[in-house]
């Protein structure tokens, strides 16, 4: 009897249940809206750990990139090396301003109601020899036609300075300043700039009350032309978005390592962002010359020659090039007749560039330096030919 009253407490004994509310625990039904949300969450968490941690933290250290990630034509793909540019402005003024000086000209102009009346000028320029030499533009020195010079440096020394070269068409100039201690500027490579790299301006735009003002921007163009009057033009000149007004004429353009890339010399007033600068290789060989002889040559080609329309409207004889220069007359002992070049050739371009005129051969030459060889491209008998000139410094009694 008491066995069989344990068995039936055994029985008793109550079962309990996980399940306290059987309806409660039912699960909910998910809306279409909110079935649709969670899936596009789910989609942009997992395209951003694929698209942005996987690339960055992922391939390259912790496993190689899959094949063909960066495509199949690996000279196709443009790689970005980000740097750190938050201070690059503030560092290349740092490094550039010693070298930039101010310039002031008065210059005496004589007028037919007026008589003689004094102007003024004001300009930028740039140490390129601790001797005192300084680049500038020819404008910023009135072409040479100036009654006094002065420079003003960037330690507050103010000095007489006098003109030893200056050329209008290309718009260059060099002066020197006597017994100074000064800074000059590295010099960059104009040749291989690109379209979008930082260009820096520094200058004294609109006068002296803000002399060394610094402007940032980019290269926004290359190989640009500017119009000076109806018959001259500047050719391969550095466009830049960088602030350039007056007085900034003869500073320098300056790349990220602070090198001097070009020398600002217009701002085209019908737009905004507009600047323009001469690259700095075309003043090298100038600026060569003068460090290290103390002058300035300028090598020759020794032809007299006339462009190909004003010769056939001259003569009525129709040339094979649409365009180029005539040889008329070939100087004896010149490069040119050293040469081969000859009366009656068409020269038609130097290295890669088209030649149109002798306006544009003669800017072409200051690139170069005495003893330099040059690819002459000439029209000969209506065929194309291609001289090795040897160019040598330009005579005195050269005319």
């Amino acid at each position: 009897m008491e066995k069989e009253q344990r068995q039936q407490e055994i029985i008793d004994v109550p079962t309990f249940s996980y399940v306290e509310n059987e309806k409660e625990r039912k699960p909910k039904k998910i809306g279409k809206l909110a079935l649709i949300a969670v899936i596009m969450i789910s989609a942009l968490i997992g395209g951003g750990i694929s698209s942005y941690v996987m690339p960055v933290y992922i391939f390259g250290k912790l496993i190689p990139y899959p094949q063909n990630y960066f495509g199949t034509d690996a000279k196709q793909v443009i790689h970005v090396k980000p740097q750190n540019t938050e201070f690059l402005v503030s560092a290349v003024a740092k490094k550039a301003m010693p070298s930039v000086v101010g310039i002031t000209t008065k210059s005496i102009e004589k007028d037919f109601f007026f008589g003689a009346r004094t102007s003024k000028g004001l300009g930028t320029g740039v140490v390129v020899d601790k001797r005192g030499y300084i680049l500038t533009n020819a404008h910023v020195v009135n072409n040479g036609n100036i009654a006094e010079l002065n420079v003003l440096f960037d330690d507050g020394t103010k000095k007489d300075a006098k003109i030893l070269w200056r050329d209008a068409s290309l718009d260059l100039a060099v002066i020197k300043v006597d017994e100074v201690n000064v800074t000059p500027a590295d010099l960059g490579d104009s040749d291989h700039l690109q379209v979008g790299e930082v260009a820096i301006a520094i200058g004294n735009p609109l006068g002296m009350e803000f002399e060394k003002t610094v402007t940032s921007g980019i290269i926004s163009g290359l190989n640009r032309s500017v119009e000076v009057n109806n018959n001259e033009s500047i050719d391969n000149l550095i466009q830049t978005d960088a602030s350039i007004n007056p007085g900034n004429s003869g500073g320098p353009l300056l790349n990220s390592k602070g090198e001097v890339i070009g020398i600002n010399t217009a701002k085209m007033n019908s737009g905004e962002g507009l600047g323009f600068a001469i690259p700095i290789n075309m003043a090298k060989p100038i600026v060569d010359q003068f460090i290290q002889k103390g002058e300035f040559r300028k090598v020759y080609i020794g032809i007299q020659g006339m462009n190909v329309n004003l010769f056939e409207r001259s003569t009525g004889i129709d040339l094979a090039p649409d365009e180029g220069i005539y040889v008329a007359r070939v100087y004896k002992d010149s490069p040119a007749g050293k040469g081969g070049l000859s009366t009656g050739d068409v020269i038609i371009g130097i290295e890669e560039e088209k030649m149109s005129s002798m306006n544009q051969l003669a800017k072409k030459l200051y690139q170069y330096r005495p003893e330099d060889t040059i690819h002459v491209k000439i029209m000969r008998n209506d065929k194309e030919k291609t001289l090795k000139i040897k160019l040598q410094k330009i005579p005195k009694n050269y005319q």
